[in-house]
């Protein structure tokens, strides 16, 4: 794997850091803001943020992804009001960290197609979970800006923090 196990643990929890930060910028009036009529809502983009990694990990590790389990998934994170569902995507840095950390390098190497491509499960989690997080942070931040937070900056962006760019 091009990233060591502990690389790829220290950046998704970075994410999670980065993403915890942007969500201190939503304001409670805009938590149903939406670019256009076809795109998620704010709280929409979290809920989906708050299953995407948790229930990707278990099916990449398996090689198959259950929709069952995904739907379950869903509807349990509808059902959270805003404060518990900030609290449960808080909960993924140390989710990454138990799960990965069990992994070995075989587990990362192994190969299994998902989603219609073949690939090992290091490149799968890093496309899948790491690349998701970002862009999905990065849709987070475009949601901000857009819906008045003109103050961010790429600081909010890429570091996490307030400040210039």
């Amino acid at each position: 794997m091009v990233l060591t196990q502990e690389e790829l643990i220290a950046a998704l929890r970075n994410e999670i850091r980065i993403l915890l930060h942007l969500v201190t910028k939503i304001d409670p009036s805009a938590r149903d803001y939406k670019p256009t009529a076809k795109q998620r809502t704010t709280v929409e983009l979290l809920q989906y943020l708050n299953i995407m990694g948790p229930q990707l990990v278990p099916a990449i590790r398996a090689g198959a992804f259950d929709g069952e389990v995904w739907g379950a998934a869903v509807a349990a994170t509808a059902a959270l009001d805003f404060d518990a569902l900030v609290a449960s995507i808080a909960t993924q840095a140390d989710f990454y960290a138990q799960e990965l950390s069990t992994w070995t390098e075989a587990d990362f190497r192994g190969e299994i197609e998902l989603f219609g491509s073949r690939s090992s499960r290091g490149a799968k989690l890093c496309s899948l979970i790491l690349g998701g997080h970002t862009a999905y942070r990065t849709q987070l931040f475009l949601y901000l800006k857009s819906s008045g937070r003109e103050e961010l900056n790429t600081m909010n962006l890429w570091g996490g923090v307030d400040g210039s760019a």
